[in-house]
């Protein structure tokens, strides 16, 4: 299947059948446990093959980050309290951290956080409706560090054409690694997208407003650089 991402509006087969993760055991604690069970029919969308509608789900017209594997979303809870205005969806496959996260949306009182739990390829595909989201939000993505896995990896074309179908002009894309060898490959993909454009140039600078992650403080004691991407979707007929 040829992809041309100003006519087809789904990522080709072989992008969709071949999973991005990997759902590793991993016991929930008795508090996650709870939160799940709590929670989730509050604060977790159920998976459909029809498009969202942002207004009905967080009675509001604000603007709507995506951010896709949250991990145990310490991330995902700082920034939508610091930003009330903003409504989140995250997207995460692993139940221990939707757990944390549920917890976490009732402890700091929540009301822009929403969770999906299915494979972001196929929410993006069948939910997200085009030039919806504001901001993309990929913080320390799987790296796929072995060459056969590479194929796994999320940021990369076509998968980034459809996340880039996916923004507004004016959005944005940000992730952050501290694997070198993604950054790099993922800094070429997202320069080969169309319609995307690279804020900085290069690597971005550290955004302030982002928190520390889990992952990102094992990186920092193994010693490992932390590389910030930053790319914005262009208006149609900008030249890009």
């Amino acid at each position: 299947m040829t992809f041309d991402p100003e006519n087809d509006t789904a990522v080709p087969p072989f992008y969709r059948t071949i999973k991005t993760f990997v759902l590793r055991a991993g016991r929930m604690t008795p508090t996650q446990q709870r939160d799940y069970e709590e929670l989730a029919g509050s604060w977790c969308l159920p998976v459909s093959d029809k498009p969202l509608n942002y207004t009905e789900i967080f009675g509001n017209t604000n603007p709507v980050t995506v951010e896709i594997g949250f991990g145990m979303g310490k991330a995902t809870a700082l920034i939508a309290e610091a930003h009330p205005n903003v409504n989140y969806l995250g997207l995460e496959v692993h139940r221990p951290g939707i757990g944390k996260l549920l917890g976490e949306i009732r402890r700091r009182g929540l009301q822009n956080v929403y969770i999906i739990e299915h494979d972001a390829l196929e929410v993006l595909t069948d939910m997200i409706p085009d030039a919806s989201v504001n901001a993309f939000h990929i913080f320390f993505p799987d790296p796929w560090p072995k060459k056969k896995h590479h194929k796994r990896r999320l940021v990369q074309r076509p998968r980034t054409d459809l996340l880039a179908q996916k923004l507004t002009a004016g959005g944005y894309l940000y992730m952050a690694t501290d694997w070198e060898p993604y950054a790099q490959f993922a800094l070429e993909q997202l320069a080969q997208t169309p319609g995307l454009r690279n804020a900085y140039g290069g690597y971005a600078p550290h955004q302030p407003w982002r928190p520390e992650t889990r992952f990102e403080e094992k990186g920092k004691v193994a010693e490992r650089a932390i590389r910030e991407l930053y790319f914005i979707k262009e208006a149609a007929g900008s030249g890009v």
